[in-house]
């Protein structure tokens, strides 16, 4: 999803002495790398810390609208969120999947996944987590009342039901095999069923609160200003306990103002530092910028398709009007390559299924510039009657060069493109909201895979899917998706998630751009956080100490 994105599978559990029931229970060994493409180095994890901090204040740029995990459907929630709640399954800095708040996975049939709950566990408020627990927070996404973002990722679930003193199982009405998967994101929360009860409608909001399990707890949020976090004394993972007593985000949106506090020490770090804001942070010296693979991949939301881009000539006329290169260059400082898929190199895991991708992904079409083509198909087709609006960010440098190249790239064929400004909460909420997409042809995302599986993104053109924003209905393509959905073996999925990539590519149901390193800025005095974007889903501030 924006997000945004979420992956050996048996040596790796039984290295770290999990007990497993199945190979498939530990999903998702390390991926690769090839999505680099770039000089400057990739990395993991910064540093390990030396010590332990008194206070780590970091910048989130964009105040979320909700800490409530089911509607935690973008960057900044998902950020918070990663270091206060824990899902059954944890997600790794590098992507791998391992038990977590369930301490053993059974997979007795296709259609059956038995949960052991880890006993012992605490929740902030000090009362302790249990199986009822997890029952209720899973079945909060198949409540239709509440509309939870990721009811999705619960369309095959026929049931969720406590069946033993620490045990929960969950019944499938068909073979799913990204449900477990997902379970180490936010579909996987797990929260104090007593707590979200009695606060209602103001869970998650800075009047409600949150009270989960995480290595922190939410201290205090300040509506409009900030968000403090405290370490979690009571937390039940001691070896991942965290090394900062208190960390704090503030709601910094303008990147001038965002990178002088941090060349300042005013803030310690940030996560997606744009390319604008490179040159001083990287001529600082109160800090280093760190760059990591990512499951994210910059693309066009084609948000409308019965709009000025319903034919798909225009379509690809206009993506083949759009310079990758001095795009990438403008707006990334040259770091990354242009891409031909919607999906980050970085999700293709391990062989054998990665050289499933790499080799269905190399066939696919160029998207070198080409403007002899693009003008042809446009006059084949006509240029639309109406304005091709696209909305931009307004406080995102990034997102203006971004909607700049796509405007100029319609200019050169004879589109009309208009550019609509909107502001960061808007903007946030043209993922989530239809009411906020009407009038809107295009916008612009970093759409991260929540788990190293391919199949994960493509579901998103599924006739009704929660990000299908273009109305697309394809009953072939469903068929197709529900055959990969159902299929266990890796190699097996990726041969037919490799054709839902063909149909999207040739539909251009969005538009792809660029491939780029996730960026981190981490002052002087901190280190420990991941480099990846897997800080979406895991509990990356805990790691954060002192670098001394």
């Amino acid at each position: 999803m924006t997000r945004s994105t979420r992956r050996t599978r048996a040596a790796r559990c039984a290295a770290v002495g999990l007990v497993l029931a199945t190979a498939a229970a530990c999903s998702g060994g390390r991926p690769g790398t090839r999505n680099a493409g770039t000089d400057v180095k990739l990395t993991i994890d910064t540093p390990a810390a030396k010590g332990e901090l008194d206070k780590v204040r970091w910048n989130l740029g964009i105040e979320p609208n909700t800490l409530d995990w089911i509607y935690s459907y973008d960057y900044p929630p998902n950020t918070v969120i990663a270091n206060v709640c824990e899902s059954l399954l944890r997600l790794g800095s590098d992507f791998s999947i391992k038990p977590n708040l369930a301490e053993r996975i059974d997979h007795p049939d296709p259609k059956t996944w038995v949960y052991t709950i880890r006993q012992g566990v605490k929740f902030h408020d000090g009362s302790t987590m249990t199986a009822e627990d997890v029952a209720y927070s899973l079945n909060r996404h198949l409540d239709p009342d509440l509309g939870s973002y990721w009811a999705n990722v619960y369309a095959n679930v026929d049931s969720v039901k406590v069946s033993g003193a620490h045990q929960v199982t969950v019944k499938l009405t068909k073979p799913d095999s990204l449900f477990n998967q997902m379970l180490a994101t936010p579909p996987g929360v797990v929260a104090s069923k007593a707590y979200v009860e009695k606060q209602g409608q103001k869970f998650g909001t800075p009047d409600g609160g949150l009270d989960c399990t995480g290595p922190f707890k939410l201290a205090k949020w300040t509506k409009g200003q900030s968000i403090s976090l405290s370490r979690f004394d009571g937390y039940w993972d001691t070896a991942h306990a965290a090394k900062t007593k208190t960390l704090d985000f503030a709601f910094i949106a303008d990147t001038s103002t965002a990178v002088n506090a941090m060349v300042s020490g005013e803030i310690d770090g940030g996560y997606d530092v744009g390319a604008t804001a490179l040159p001083k942070l990287l001529a600082s010296q109160e800090g280093t910028v760190h760059y990591g693979p990512t499951t994210s991949s910059v693309s066009l939301v084609v948000a409308d398709l019965k709009g000025p881009l319903a034919d798909l000539r225009i379509r690809k006329a206009l993506s083949l009007a759009i310079d990758r290169k001095a795009l990438l260059k403008a707006a990334y400082a040259g770091h990354g390559e242009p891409s031909k898929a919607v999906v980050s190199t970085f999700t293709w895991g391990q062989e054998p299924a990665r050289s499933v991708y790499e080799k269905a992904y190399d066939a696919l079409p160029s998207v070198d510039q080409d403007l002899a083509g693009a003008k042809k198909l446009v006059q084949e087709a006509g240029a639309p009657s109406r304005t091709i609006v696209i909305a931009c960010n307004s406080a995102d440098p990034v997102n203006g060069l971004i909607c700049t190249e796509v405007q100029a790239a319609g200019k050169r064929v004879g589109l009309d493109v208009q550019i609509k400004a909107v502001a960061p909460d808007a903007y946030s909420s043209l993922f989530s909201d239809p009411k906020a997409r009407v009038g809107i042809d295009l916008f612009s995302t970093s759409w991260y895979d929540d788990i190293a599986d391919p199949l994960n993104v493509y579901t998103n053109w599924q006739s009704g899917g929660f990000a299908n924003y273009g109305g697309y209905k394809n009953a072939a393509y469903d068929k197709l998706l529900a055959r990969g959905i159902g299929e266990d073996d890796a190699a097996k999925r990726a041969a037919i998630t490799v054709k839902a990539q063909k149909t999207v590519s040739e539909e251009l149901l969005w538009i792809p751009l660029l491939q780029t390193p996730n960026t981190l800025f981490l002052g002087k005095r901190v280190t420990g956080a991941t480099a990846t974007n897997a800080y979406l889903y895991f509990p990356w501030g805990a790691q954060i100490g002192s670098a001394q």
